[in-house]
């Protein structure tokens, strides 16, 4: 489940505590009005006020968790399996500035980016990002390869 559907989940149930806490507050407060002769100096509206702020507290931590979990990005992370370390370096001469930058990039990140990562990164669009790519690829310098909605960009071992 995703970061963002986990957050609205635990918010929405937060919510829905808090429509409890409300509810339950209204009945015990008619059935303290019906049964306490003492008037509002009564130690039972004391406990209804105690018990309300407390149960309040807790649905709003829980709320609060919801919004942080939403508003999180999870790391992903990519294990790449390698046969043979990279034993030759990239002639990086004839490349294009972006093509080099790219290049750089992907030997950073230990011959591995997923295409989106590496998009940010550039700071360029979906159809640049592919364009370059498409470059890279028919000089035989990466691959890639699909993973469920996202490519994994893979520096090639020449």
């Amino acid at each position: 489940m995703k970061n963002k559907h986990a957050g609205a989940l635990i918010a929405g149930i937060s919510l829905l505590i808090g429509a409890i806490i409300w509810i339950f507050n209204q009945g015990t407060k008619k059935i303290v009005v019906e049964s306490c002769s003492h008037g509002t100096s009564c130690a039972m509206y004391g406990t209804i006020e105690m018990q309300t702020w407390i149960s309040s507290v807790i649905a709003g931590a829980i709320l609060i968790i919801g919004i942080v979990i939403m508003y999180t990005k999870p790391k992903e992370k990519v294990i790449v399996k390698t046969k043979k370390p990279q034993k030759k370096k990239i002639d990086k001469s004839k490349l294009e500035d972006k093509e080099k930058h790219v290049i750089e990039i992907l030997e950073k990140e230990n011959g591995a980016i997923f295409q989106k990562t590496l998009m940010e990164k550039l700071e360029i669009g979906k159809v640049g990002i592919t364009r370059l790519l498409d470059k890279l690829e028919s000089k035989q310098l990466i691959e890639r390869k699909r993973r469920g909605m996202n490519n994994i960009v893979i520096l090639k071992n020449n």
